[in-house]
């Protein structure tokens, strides 16, 4: 496997739209390798997530994966998933306020507003059929890493650039409230 260079921001690549992605090239040898190089990317970085665009490859992959990361104690596990092509859409009207930061943006954070309940649609990494409702924080996993995919960064979202803050500063001065408002959250929608 290979460790995959991974875009910072600024960088043209993270602001294209990724283009989709054919069965005959998803089943192909080199998409199966780059998939796998990318879960060991998003794995070494300690990343919840990683899009394709990330890694200079502009196309329509997300790799999402929570197990006890540290970057994230809070948030619940989910298992790796590999989403291809994906289509989400909002299910209800409840959103909720999540501190979010992203490797391509090192050591910033900010609050962004994210649906609570979303239905994921798109293809496995076998090109089988994927279609899920996710909660929660899982959902506000998922809508991150699909933004990529459209050139979105999480810095787009914040609507209050008062709430952004360097990862030293949030564990000092607003983990502890965040993390009093998450938790109760992530308990009520089971994710």
């Amino acid at each position: 496997m290979t460790l995959l260079k991974i875009a910072q921001i600024g960088h043209p690549v993270l602001r294209q739209r990724a283009r989709e992605v054919s069965q005959d090239e998803l089943a192909s040898r080199e998409t199966q390798q780059f998939i796998d190089d990318l879960v060991e990317t998003m794995r070494d970085a300690n990343g919840a997530g990683l899009a394709a665009i990330q890694v200079h490859n502009p196309v329509r992959i997300v790799a999402v994966e929570v197990h006890d990361n540290p970057r994230y104690p809070y948030k619940p596990n989910i298992p790796l998933t590999i989403l291809v092509n994906p289509v989400l859409e909002p299910l209800g009207e409840e959103r909720f306020e999540n501190y979010e930061g992203c490797l391509s943006v090192p050591n910033l954070r900010g609050v962004v507003e994210r649906w609570a309940e979303i239905h994921v649609t798109g293809l496995n990494r076998d090109g089988s059929v994927f279609d899920r409702m996710l909660r929660g924080l899982t959902a506000g996993t998922f809508q991150h890493e699909c933004d990529h995919l459209d050139g979105v960064l999480f810095i787009d979202r914040v609507k209050d650039p008062r709430t952004l803050t360097t990862w030293a500063e949030f564990d000092r001065y607003h983990k502890q409230a965040f993390v009093d408002r998450i938790v109760p959250f992530v308990k009520k929608m089971g994710g």
